[in-house]
């Protein structure tokens, strides 16, 4: 029996491209799925850059002045949004009231005579009452107050008094982020998160789909090989991601965050392409090895926590210990953070960025020739 001809690469890449198309007709079946990408680049980036739990934004304070003096004028107008609001002055009264009804998460109460006592060198209390049900914006926002407080007061007293001056100077300057906006810098790693989460879950979904409505039997008749499947499942779904980032960096990120980009979007996309044939490859990796979509999503959480955490979206790779970073060299998440905040954050060119892309092409192709195999394996068992 002859062995069977070579298919042309023209022929192949047809193959592929109607697998390809097949995957983009199935997910468009799959509603469920469809929304959790739709949601995933534009509520779930929002949602997640604007409620960060570290973050104090328009927290509502007023202000009970019982002093009426310059000092506690100053410190009761020294609360500016975004990160507060607009103080209300209250009286006493009125201050139990606005903290029983859910009208104020801080009230800070400034007493009789407390500019006379700074003034003549005696330590004043003011009472700050917090509404410690808001946990998140009570505990930032506590020490806040008290830093404004206290450096409006130092003021205060340096122009009444004569202060020595310091023999150091600091000037500080801030670059990349000078208002230390904290949704500029969560957009971005939070669109980077959605990127590696789903491109593995459609993926490994895709696969899952086909061997439990046992379309993949169906598939596995046809004149198609293991690589030909493997590969329209990853340039499919891969394009999924993809567009769905790109729109996401300019109407999420850019429009409704209000994030700026310094350097080439394109060059931020091409890099995103080299990325979801990594992680796209994991995905198919993860769905064979997965007997049902319940397995797939634990398998996914075991991997993608230590791939978020550690990869240094979270917090710096030089604060970790030098084992782990030398260990997530071999993740593409490692270099995809790092292009990534250069390229948007500092106008990185592709003369600087080169590095971590040429690391994620070799990994790449380390993760997409694991996949094929197993791919191979687990449609040989199956043929």
């Amino acid at each position: 029996m002859s062995p069977a001809p070579t298919p042309r690469p023209g022929a192949w890449l047809r193959t592929v491209a109607r697998l390809g198309v097949k995957e983009l007709r199935s997910l468009w079946r799959d509603r469920l799925l469809l929304l959790l990408v739709v949601w995933a680049f534009s509520g779930g980036i929002y949602s997640a850059a604007s409620s960060a739990p570290d973050t104090l934004r328009r927290a509502a304070i007023a202000v009970v002045d019982e002093d009426q003096t310059p000092l506690s004028q100053r410190i009761g107008t020294a609360f500016y949004p975004p990160s507060f609001k607009v103080p209300e002055q209250v009286t006493a009264q009125r201050m139990d009231a606005g903290l029983d009804r859910g009208l104020y998460t801080f009230v800070l109460q400034i007493p009789s005579g407390f500019q006379r006592d700074v003034l003549a060198g005696r330590a004043p209390a003011m009472q700050l009452n917090v509404d410690a049900t808001q946990m998140s914006q009570a505990f930032v926002g506590a020490a806040s107050i008290e830093r404004i407080a206290l450096g409006e007061i130092a003021e205060f007293v340096q122009r009444d008094r004569v202060v020595a001056s310091s023999p150091v100077e600091l000037v500080l300057r801030l670059r990349f982020n000078p208002t230390l906006e904290p949704r500029w810098f969560m957009g971005v790693m939070q669109l980077i998160n959605e990127i590696t989460m789903l491109s593995i879950i459609l993926t490994g979904a895709a696969l899952i789909r086909e061997r439990e409505h046992g379309t993949l039997e169906h598939v596995l008749v046809l004149p198609v090989t293991p690589l030909q499947i493997m590969a329209g499942k990853v340039w499919a779904m891969g394009l999924v991601v993809l567009a769905a980032a790109a729109l996401s960096l300019h109407f999420v990120v850019q429009g409704a965050l209000h994030t700026p980009v310094a350097g080439s979007t394109a060059l931020f996309l091409a890099g995103c392409a080299l990325h979801l044939f990594a992680m796209t490859a994991m995905g198919i990796y993860m769905g064979t090895v997965a007997r049902s979509m319940p397995q797939l999503g634990l398998l996914v959480i075991l991997v993608l926590l230590p791939l978020q955490l550690l990869s240094g979206g979270s917090t710096p790779r030089e604060s970790m210990p030098e084992l782990v970073q030398n260990v997530m060299l071999m993740a593409p998440t490692t270099h995809f953070v790092r292009f990534a905040q250069a390229i948007l954050y500092r106008g990185a060119g592709f003369s600087i960025v080169w590095p971590s892309f040429a690391a994620i092409g070799l990994i790449g192709v380390v993760f997409f020739t694991a996949a094929a195999l197993r791919l191979r394996k687990s449609v040989s068992a199956q043929a």
